[in-house]
């Protein structure tokens, strides 16, 4: 297949979805180019191009290691919540009326 005309983040995204699994960072963006036959006058900054447009595209998330896959793997976030003192001192005060409700059925 020939990746010339799409767009680097494109064909990382296929890569990725080839793979079907997370990659280290370096070896997708050299892939990247290498897929793309893309000349380059200087590594590090084709590597620090396409490493921003990583960061900037919300099909791609980092997993942590240097690790990228793509966002829609990633499993559903479960939102947490802090009690407010309130909270927490009503639900004590439940804890309590229930224990004094079970002594009392005793």
């Amino acid at each position: 297949m020939d990746f010339r005309e799409e767009q680097e983040m494109d064909v990382a995204y296929k890569i990725l979805q080839e793979n079907n699994a997370s990659i280290y960072w370096r070896e997708l963006i050299e892939e990247v180019i290498r897929r793309k036959k893309k000349s380059v006058q200087s590594l590090s900054t084709a590597i620090s191009e396409i490493y921003t447009m990583l960061n900037m595209d919300s099909r791609f998330y980092h997993e942590g290691n240097g690790k990228w896959g793509l966002y829609e793997w990633k499993p559903p976030e479960t939102k947490r919540t802090r009690l407010s003192a309130a909270a927490k001192n009503a639900a004590a005060d439940r804890k309590g009326n229930e224990s004094k409700l079970e002594s009392i059925q005793e």
